[in-house]
């Protein structure tokens, strides 16, 4: 197959970066006239891109229409194209979104950090921006993961196809082997089997035992009693009120925030508590009033309000409750800040309101991850240090301590997805 430098202004045949040299065929007649790429594919591979974006900036260069996700891997391009005109058209694609800025070298990473489009270079380093007046830039980032959540649920598919392949495999060695045997349920402790330090076996072993032991705490039945009587309704009501101020006011105003409006988290806040009690329990408290309140408030997409809702919409069943919040909650959290919020909240409504729920901090952060709620990106930061931005410093590092065991899981389950991939 015949290969051509990367960047083409180049002539050294020793030149390190190649690529295949594009092969089209045109097909049909007439209106229904059509060019095929046929090795787009390979192409796109040797420039670390995905092959639609490619297609695509032959459509916009082009003016002609393109299929940009085809099944059968044969990309097309309305109209007769010679492939000598569509490898000058790669020159301008791989100069405006593959060539690092600095040292124009042609090995970068892609990412997208907060709608841009930027450049990493493994040869020298250098982070450059991709010009997002480009046509293209905006196809590709509609076109871009959605952080952490895009990919979230082909990763969980893997692990779970791993552990029922994993439970099958395990079956089938307890019907077979004999106690002696390498397929036998004690093999291991007779020393029959080893598994290499970081093998895929080792961490999928790892990850069911920690993801088995959060499911343990999950499912801890505790009984609790409350002081139903008006007067400690009413003390709830005021210490809701006090607790919110505190949380929300001490670190200062919102730019978003008109003067006084602080106050409509608390007042939100202490409706919930009212209506929880009257209907005889918070579960009871429906998604659809909460939202249609807060926005009665001006505040269904204020940050804030996140921290209001982690502290007043659950109970001590929070880990059994929040799949069927997630829904309003997900609709409220619109960028990184609510996101944060949330755990805030969630901080201090375990830490403060209701600390014999600490020890089931891991089960409850694996609920939010699980349905899409917190990135692992946000996870990660949470997680590294503790923070009195919503509770004091011990009882921060107490509640961090609790998320230990789903921090480590979390690691190492995205380690393995990385090994993987």
């Amino acid at each position: 197959m015949a290969t051509v430098n990367i960047r083409r202004d180049i002539s050294d045949p020793f030149y390190r970066y190649k690529m295949e040299r594009i092969q089209s065929k045109i097909e049909g007649k007439g209106n229904g006239i059509k060019t095929v790429i046929v090795n787009l594919s390979s192409v796109a591979h040797s420039l670390a891109r995905e092959p639609g974006h490619i297609i695509k900036y032959f459509g916009f260069e082009l003016g002609a229409q393109t299929n940009t996700n085809p099944s059968d891997d044969r990309w097309i391009i309305n109209g007769a194209h010679e492939a000598s005109k569509l490898q000058d058209h790669l020159d301008g694609f791989i100069n405006k979104f593959v060539l690092c800025k600095k040292c124009k070298n042609p090995e970068t990473d892609m990412s997208f950090p907060e709608g841009r489009i930027i450049l990493k270079c493994k040869a020298c380093g250098e982070r450059s921006d991709v010009d997002l007046r480009q046509k293209l830039s905006s196809f590709i980032l509609k076109q871009a993961p959605k952080k952490g959540k895009k990919d979230k649920s082909n990763k969980k598919a893997e692990r779970k196809a791993r552990k029922e392949r994993e439970q099958h495999e395990h079956e089938e060695g307890s019907n077979d082997g004999s106690p002696h045997d390498s397929n036998s349920d004690n093999a291991e402790e007779n020393g029959d089997v080893e598994v290499e330090a970081n093998s895929d076996d080792e961490l999928t072993r790892r990850i069911n035992s920690e993801a088995k032991n959060i499911e343990i705490e999950e499912n801890k039945e505790v009984e609790w009693t409350v002081d139903t009587s008006e007067a400690a309704v009413k003390a709830r009501a005021d210490q809701l009120a006090d607790d919110l101020k505190r949380t929300v006011i001490a670190n200062g105003g919102d730019e978003d925030d008109e003067e006084g409006g602080n106050n409509v988290y608390d007042q939100l806040g202490s409706w919930i508590i009212k209506e929880a009690e009257g209907k005889g329990g918070v579960a009871k408290v429906k998604d659809v009033d909460i939202y249609v309140k807060a926005k009665e408030f001006g505040i269904e997409k204020k940050y804030k309000t996140l921290t209001v809702l982690a502290q007043t919409i659950f109970d001590e069943g929070i880990v059994k409750q929040i799949d069927s919040r997630a829904g309003m909650l997900k609709k409220m959290i619109t960028s990184e800040r609510h996101e944060k919020a949330l755990l805030g909240g969630t901080e201090r409504f375990v830490g403060i309101d209701k600390p014999a729920l600490i020890p089931q901090v891991s089960a409850i952060m694996m609920k939010y991850y699980e349905n899409d709620l917190v990135t692992e990106e946000v996870f990660t930061g949470w997680g590294s240090k503790a923070s009195k931005k919503y509770v004091d410093m011990s009882t921060s590092r107490k509640v961090r301590k609790s998320a230990d065991q789903f921090m480590k899981w979390l690691e190492t389950a995205e380690s393995e997805e990385e090994d993987s991939d």
